[in-house]
């Protein structure tokens, strides 16, 4: 019944244990404003670029939904989808490989483990 009445208003998961609620914080509670900071890096960079800010805003969101919308729609996965959209010796690689060289998947990893740390952290304190 809590499943069913969850589900009429998002979506539902089973956990196999109490511990990855924090990782689950970590992807999803805090994942919002992963995005949110991802999206205003990307209009501040297409202002440095030379465009207006609302233009860049707007180019940043649609291309964020559009995005989006190719995820959820596609039954393959998020790297797949990159590769398909990626041309070789592209303008998308040249970036992707910026990100890479950056370091951009370990800081991703090290920054939802610090987001995990807290939720258990904080979970501890709630629970004294």
């Amino acid at each position: 019944q809590a499943e069913q009445l969850l589900a009429a208003v998002g979506m539902a998961l089973w956990l196999e244990n109490e511990q990855q609620i924090d990782a689950v914080t970590a992807v999803s509670g805090s994942g919002p404003a992963y995005f949110f900071l991802l999206i205003g890096a990307m209009t501040a960079a297409g202002e440095q670029l030379g465009l207006p800010k609302a233009i860049a805003a707007q180019l940043t969101l649609q291309t964020a939904l559009g995005a989006a919308h190719m995820a959820v729609a596609s039954d393959v996965d998020a790297a797949e989808l990159r590769r398909r959209v990626t041309s070789p010796n592209g303008t998308t690689e040249a970036a992707i490989k910026t990100f890479q060289a950056g370091g951009f998947a370990e800081l991703v990893e090290q920054a939802l483990s610090a987001a995990a740390k807290r939720s258990a952290e904080l979970a501890e304190q709630l629970g004294k």
